[in-house]
């Protein structure tokens, strides 16, 4: 959504700088709670991050082209802003093919238990892998039923939300010991241990056994979202969240203004307003507000104060590839269907030693061999998201993830890197394949196919993510750290900073990553005294 108007107030209760979703959540709370809001985005558009566009000329088919699957937004916040979004469940969670013995095959969870039970005792011999399946993901079940209502509470301390789990066991896999242990004991079959060790990674470059836990943190937010763990599709595709989100807050009286690039925040620290400095296509401009939301990194805050960032630059590490198909491609795996195998999540090259191996190949400045990757297929759940006539003919979309792969490796030639990454990573899926990916490419008005990558640069040209990376730094623990960095986020609620009018709502403050809206919802509370 795109919106710009002239201001209405020379100080603002609320100028909030950033207009992707956790801006917009915070915007909708406030100015349904009677403030004055001014949203200030440097685009010319809402929505960051999350958003849907028609990448390729000529053809009506509206990718979530970023951000891709829902589970970390709270059901509360749809709620209580009354917005017209849904998200549909994935028929099938995941199916990753592998190549034993010289036979095609593959691990399917989904379609029903006893199908999940069969596809397990046909992968590993046995039924031993399949109940320690059920048996751990009862564990991090158990854990996401207690642990995501705090993620919308006050920021609790470590010894609250360790009483809130009530798990001694749990709380030692989750946030004592590396994940890679608890794999390891749990699970005997390389396909199945890196299946599971793939949510620790996500947009994070560790290892299992990292003494950092960063892979712990990483895993944790992947499994309690929703209070289920599940991941969504969201019905419209990512934008129709953040256009429903900027119709809330200006249907409650906030005003949006794109194509307003924030420069620098001064403020003295006390209650007296803060002030934005903003520039637009026509010159520079300033804006009161009484409290001061920042809907960007932590490195991007510091910037706008005019102080020395408190921790490194974050690093991405991640290639985004989005494509359209005439077709699904058929499998060598001839046991399940293409529309099943695609329908939740396909993993590719991530056996436990395959992400190891990778890990290891981008630590010492080389793009993996064998890159790993899971590509999502939307349409299957979501066909709206494709027009009539692609519809009718059977097209789909894909969008793949792919892990393990630093800015670091791009620094030098992106383009000539990304050219080779891409190819090496649609060869690993082709080899799957019974046709090359290739064959199934739609094309656009131009005639050229429909596929583009994004690497961490890409996205660090485009959204202004530092370093590319997604969550903006680190994931951090769902608890109060002392040690946290005071533009990092801390406080009753998570997003304080130093300054006690200025205010991180990004993902970049505790308890932020992912398409939640968390860091609104705190932000807005912290404002409102709650």
């Amino acid at each position: 959504m795109t919106t710009s108007r002239g201001f209405g107030h020379d100080v603002y209760d609320t100028v909030i700088v950033g207009g992707g979703h956790n801006g917009l959540v915070a915007a909708a709370y406030l100015a349904r709670a009677g403030r004055s809001v001014l949203v200030l985005e440097r685009l010319g558009r809402t929505g960051g991050a999350a958003v849907s566009t028609r990448p390729f000329p000529g053809v009506d088919a509206r990718l979530s082209r970023y951000s891709y699957l829902v589970s970390l937004l709270p059901a509360k916040i749809v709620r209580e802003l009354g917005l017209d979004f849904a998200v549909r469940r994935r028929t099938v969670s995941s199916y990753t093919p592998v190549e034993r013995a010289g036979r095609p095959g593959g691990l399917l969870v989904g379609g029903g238990e006893a199908r999940t039970r069969e596809s397990f005792a046909r992968l590993t011999g046995s039924e031993r892998e399949y109940e320690n399946w059920r048996a751990f993901y009862g564990t991090t079940g158990r854990a996401a039923e207690r642990l995501f209502p705090t993620l919308t509470e006050p920021l609790p301390t470590r010894a609250e939300l360790r009483a809130r789990l009530d798990d001694e066991a749990a709380w030692r896999m989750l946030f004592e010991e590396p994940i890679g242990r608890a794999v390891e004991r749990e699970f005997a079959d390389d396909l199945v241990r890196g299946v599971v060790l793939t949510d620790a990674l996500i947009g994070t470059f560790a290892g299992a056994h990292d003494p950092g836990l960063a892979q712990n943190r990483c895993f944790l937010y992947h499994v309690i979202g929703g209070g289920t763990g599940d991941w969504d599709v969201p019905v419209g595709g990512m934008g129709a969240l953040t256009d429903a989100l900027a119709a809330s807050a200006l249907a409650a009286g906030a005003e949006i203004a794109t194509g307003h690039e924030a420069l620098r925040i001064d403020t003295d620290g006390t209650t007296a307003p803060a002030e934005v400095t903003f520039r637009t296509a026509t010159g520079e401009g300033r804006v009161a507000g009484r409290v001061v939301l920042v809907n960007a990194s932590p490195r991007a805050l510091a910037e706008l104060l005019g102080e020395e960032p408190a921790q490194p630059a974050p690093e991405g590490a991640q290639l985004k590839v989005n494509m359209l198909l005439r077709r699904l491609p058929r499998l060598r795996d001839t046991s399940v269907d293409p529309r099943e195998a695609f329908g939740g999540t396909f993993h590719i090259a991530e056996g436990y030693e395959q992400l190891a191996r990778a890990h290891a190949e981008a630590a010492a400045g080389e793009l993996p061999s064998v890159p790993p990757s899971e590509i999502y297929c939307h349409s299957l759940t979501d066909p709206t998201i494709l027009g009539p006539e692609l519809a009718g003919q059977g097209y789909q979309t894909l969008t793949l993830f792919g892990l393990h792969t630093p800015a670091r490796l791009f620094e030098k030639d992106n383009q000539g890197a990304r050219e080779v990454l891409l190819a090496a990573t649609l060869a690993q899926l082709d080899a799957h394949l019974a046709e090359p990916l290739t064959d199934c490419l739609a094309f656009d008005a131009d005639g050229r196919p429909c596929i583009e990558a994004k690497t961490p640069l890409d996205l660090e040209r485009e959204l202004r993510l530092p370093g590319g990376h997604i969550f903006h730094r680190d994931l951090s623990w769902p608890f109060a750290d002392s040690d946290s960095d005071s533009n990092a986020g801390g406080g009753r609620w998570g997003v304080e900073t130093a300054h006690r009018n200025v205010l991180l709502c990004g993902a970049g403050a505790v308890r932020g990553g992912g398409v939640s809206g968390v860091p609104g919802h705190n932000a807005a509370m912290a404002v409102l005294g709650h």
